[in-house]
């Protein structure tokens, strides 16, 4: 990795304040989405749950999508929520979220998911903290959201190292809280995804790790049962143009950079770091993913870290796959 120069403050409170900016969208977007949940939403309208930076994000950044109503939030826990509320139709998430969700006995069902990208979460430390690998952080405190796809791979890095999670102290926080938290030393590292992760990415800030060989961090497409059973020809038309736009993006990486950075609210060059690692092509949902959750999901039943059983197996539905492949 670039070590970037040690001495650009003017930028660090730009990026800062683009975090700030990002966070607070998002939970103003959250709330905003409560409200529409209790009038019932607008009629006739696909309503669609996305995340700042995933791919639905440059869907809603390149517009073309009447009949959507669109509704945004800063984890994928928040997102599942309302699947939960009834307050959305279909939803983008990591991996963690569904198996939570699913744990919560929320419905909804699987109906797309992406390459993996290992390289779009990390734990972050400080750069003069000392810490050279993950086993160095035994006995420290860790900040991650809970329920989020950065759970999974703070669970893994855990196996990998020989380690429970009786050997670190775990402090769940939301990204509007884990960054300040990091900033100021509450906490001696950080796990976290992008955008928000490249935003973190500043002088002083080293990437300990990445889920590379650990976890394949794919994003998942949620939809809810009802809207899966009755408006399954919007949903194949929205996923045909999610499809479609996520393509572009790959094949015109600069200009989807100048494209979503102004939906982000974040630089054009830290967005485009972020995209470079993070936007993979979308994916069907087959045998061999609902077993990938499944193991996901038995390990955080071993952990007590959710009730068991939960078969998510059975919550993947492949009558959509065909527009993903």
């Amino acid at each position: 990795m670039r070590t970037p120069s040690p001495s650009h403050p003017p930028r660090r409170r730009l990026l800062t304040a683009a975090f700030t900016a990002v966070v607070l969208l998002a939970a103003a977007a959250v709330s905003a989405c409560g409200d529409s949940a209790d009038a019932g939403g607008s009629a006739g309208k696909l309503r669609i749950g996305y995340q700042r930076f995933g791919g639905l994000s440059l869907v809603k950044a390149r517009g073309e999508t009447p009949g959507v109503e669109w509704s945004l939030f800063e984890s994928g826990p928040a997102l599942t929520e309302a699947l939960k509320a009834g307050s959305i139709d279909i939803g983008q998430v990591g991996e963690a979220p569904p198996v939570f969700a699913a744990a919560g006995k929320i419905p909804f069902s699987i109906i797309g998911t992406s390459a993996p990208i290992p390289q779009g979460e990390a734990v972050l430390v400080k750069a003069d903290s000392g810490y050279r690998s993950f086993a160095d952080l035994k006995g420290k405190t860790i900040a991650l959201n809970k329920g989020s796809n950065v759970h999974w791979l703070l669970v893994r890095l855990l196996e990998a190292n020989k380690m429970t999670l009786k050997d670190i102290q775990v402090k769940y926080l939301k990204p509007a809280e884990g960054r300040p938290a990091f900033d100021s030393g509450q906490v001696d590292a950080w796990v976290i995804w992008d955008p928000y992760f490249a935003l973190a990415e500043q002088p002083g800030v080293r990437v300990l790790a990445d889920a590379t060989g650990l976890a394949s961090n794919r994003e998942y497409v949620l939809a809810a049962p009802d809207a899966v059973d009755k408006r399954s020809d919007d949903i194949r038309a929205f996923l045909q143009r999610y499809r479609e736009v996520t393509d572009w993006g790959i094949a015109n990486p600069q200009e989807r950079a100048r494209t979503l950075a102004p939906e982000l609210k974040i630089p054009e060059d830290v967005t485009s770091r972020a995209l470079d690692r993070s936007a993979k092509p979308l994916a069907p949902v087959t045998p061999a993913i609902g077993d990938e959750l499944q193991a996901i999901t038995d390990s955080f039943i071993a952990l007590e870290l959710i009730p068991g059983p939960v078969d998510i197996r059975s919550r993947v539905d492949d009558r959509f796959s065909a527009v993903f492949q």
